[in-house]
């Protein structure tokens, strides 16, 4: 008599081999079957053939989401079937505003709501610096939470709750220390997972799931310094500027890209301060780095 098929969740994936944690709580080192199955943190997965701490995935269930980042040879899925994205920034070092710009604009693609976190806020003398350089993204509706991480996690918990967030940042802005902050055991989950894979120096470079509380799951994804949204053409970037879609209505060209063009709707607003001036040079920068600056121009 075969085994009932069980279901379960990944904590971790590397190519065809996952950590799976199991409905019924238990870690599980799965391989799947079929090396066209690639699944990834957040995936929820069948198994089969468990024999110990060992299991065969048979397939991935669909995925109601994904974040992103794509090259242009490559899309790299960071996670899976998320609910949130938090942006972590730092009064020190200093964090580039593009690169919170586009971890927005994946969110906004795909239909996730985003938060920005600025850690390290008891650098009294830096704090006003980095508030300075959030201004424009303050009034869009993205809630800015500040902490020390290192000392307390506690003003981010209520923005936790209920939600798999998916924590996003560069490097050097305390994501580990955030992460260990709120999962005190993160060391030794980390080491399951390379007891479990056997391939503890590949675990520091993918993302990971923790489970916070009973009611806060925590996706940690590797520090970047550089972010891409490859694959995308002008009209589909704008799309994630919030701001931009109530005046891109305006614009002379139906296909307007919002760079020199004639009677461009959304750069008038900035005159105006409808839009922030940053945030449409940023957008303009996008473009003309993903698209190539001769078909951007």
């Amino acid at each position: 008599m075969s085994a009932p098929a069980l279901s379960g969740t990944v904590v971790a994936g590397f190519g065809r081999e996952s950590l799976v944690r199991a409905d019924g709580g238990e870690l599980l080192s799965a391989t799947a079957r079929k090396r066209q199955l690639q699944p990834v943190c957040g995936d929820r997965v069948m198994l089969s053939g468990v024999a110990g701490v060992h299991a065969v995935i048979e397939a991935i269930d669909p995925r109601r989401n994904v974040f992103s980042r794509a090259s242009r040879h490559r899309t790299k899925v960071l996670a899976a079937n998320i609910t949130q994205v938090v942006v972590l920034v730092a009064c020190e070092p200093s964090f580039s505003d593009e690169l919170v710009c586009r971890f927005l604009a994946a969110a906004e693609l795909a239909g996730l709501p985003a938060l920005i976190a600025l850690n390290k806020t008891d650098l009294a003398s830096l704090r006003d610096d980095a508030l300075r350089t959030l201004e424009p993204f303050r009034g869009l509706g993205y809630p800015l939470v500040e902490l020390v991480a290192k000392h307390d996690a506690q003003p981010l918990l209520p923005h936790l709750r209920n939600h798999r967030s998916l924590l996003a940042g560069q490097s050097g802005m305390g994501k580990s220390t955030l992460v260990k902050t709120l999962v005190p055991d993160a060391e030794v989950r980390i080491g399951e997972i390379s007891r479990f894979l056997d391939s503890g120096r590949q675990s520091t470079i993918a993302s990971r799931l923790y489970v916070v509380d009973p009611t806060s799951e925590i996706v940690d994804t590797p520090g970047v310094s550089e972010f891409g949204l490859a694959g995308l053409g002008a009209r589909e970037i704008a799309a994630c500027f919030r701001e931009f879609s109530s005046h891109a209505a305006r614009c002379r060209f139906q296909d307007c890209r919002h760079l020199s063009e004639p009677g461009c709707a959304v750069r008038e607003a900035t005159l105006c301060g409808a839009v922030h001036p940053r945030r449409l040079a940023l957008y303009q920068r996008i473009v003309q780095q993903e698209l190539g600056v001769a078909q951007a121009r």
